[in-house]
């Protein structure tokens, strides 16, 4: 069986969260399953050096009206945080440990965490945004409130986020399909054509 296509992205992404509305079906069509990795993106640009898209000179009004207009596009519900960017260290370990008991239940977990963030606007950096989540779909807030600080939770994320760097992951959402790497979005078209076709 082929491996998995691996999805990491930042839940305070919003090329991230467009892309995690349309992953799963677009590798269904080509019978693959897909791995998603939350890791942090804050830590990538330390490594590298570099700076959030919105930082970057002359980049923060076009990627506003980018972002908005890719929603459009794809017919995502799309609404821009007031506050953002955010930290996810609370969701990515809230989804690991979630991703340790029920994958599917944590894939739930993540999609609810985009749309709380990008289209509901509120702040997913909170605990308590996140148990409200979390209580929602079932899980038991006070386990999952433990899960967050417990020191295995914190390691993974970390390997995760350091598992990224050394693939040479620098922005988000980056795809991962046979070895071959494809950043952000709108790179989709050309990740289903290489699942069509073994590669070009």
């Amino acid at each position: 069986m082929a491996e998995p296509i691996v999805f990491r992205f930042d839940f305070a992404s919003p090329y991230s969260y467009l892309a995690a509305e349309k992953i799963d079906a677009l590798a269904e069509r080509h019978g693959r399953a897909v791995a998603w990795k939350p890791v942090l993106l804050g830590a990538i640009f330390k490594h590298f050096g570099t700076v959030p898209v919105m930082r970057q000179p002359g980049m923060h009004d076009y990627s506003l009206r980018d972002f908005a207009r890719s929603a459009r596009f794809h017919d995502i519900p799309f609404r821009m945080p007031m506050r953002f960017p955010v930290a996810t260290q609370v969701p990515a370990r809230a989804y690991y440990w979630l991703l340790g008991q029920d994958e599917e239940l944590a894939r739930r977990f993540a999609h609810c965490v985009f749309r709380t963030y990008f289209v509901d606007g509120r702040d997913i950096s909170e605990s308590a945004v996140m148990l409200n989540i979390s209580a929602k779909l079932g899980v038991d807030p006070v386990a999952l409130s433990s899960a967050i600080e417990n020191q295995a939770t914190k390691d993974k994320l970390r390997q995760e986020t350091d598992a990224a760097i050394a693939v040479g992951m620098f922005g988000a959402p980056w795809i991962t399909v046979d070895g071959e790497h494809f950043w952000g979005t709108d790179r989709l078209p050309q990740l289903e054509r290489w699942l069509e076709t073994g590669g070009f």
